[in-house]
């Protein structure tokens, strides 16, 4: 996959983050060294290389994270929407994402 087509992939994500924005989403991203961080909150803002979420924390509070598009692209972070994911994998295999990074 070159640039190109990653440029166009990174944009399709913006546009479909842009069409959730208010509504509650859930993220699994992969923090490195075997972490991985699960959390439910709602999308607040997309900038045009990153996206917030207002997580929900004990107490009734919340915090803010924040993950750019690339991340997304590459499987680092998930995102899924009443148990069904927004993003499908954009690499056919491990192969192609490996030979990209």
């Amino acid at each position: 996959m070159d640039i190109e087509q990653q440029a166009k992939i990174i944009d399709t994500i913006h546009d479909t983050l842009a069409e959730h924005v208010g509504e509650r989403l859930r993220v699994r991203a992969n923090m490195g060294r075997s972490k991985i961080v699960e959390s439910e909150g709602t999308l607040t803002q997309v900038h045009p290389q990153l996206f917030i979420l207002e997580v929900d924390r004990k107490r009734g509070r919340t915090s803010r994270q924040s993950y750019q598009y690339v991340d997304v692209l590459t499987g680092m972070v998930e995102l899924s929407q009443g148990g069904s994911p927004l993003f499908e994998s954009f690499f056919e295999d491990e192969d192609d994402l490996d030979s990209q990074i």
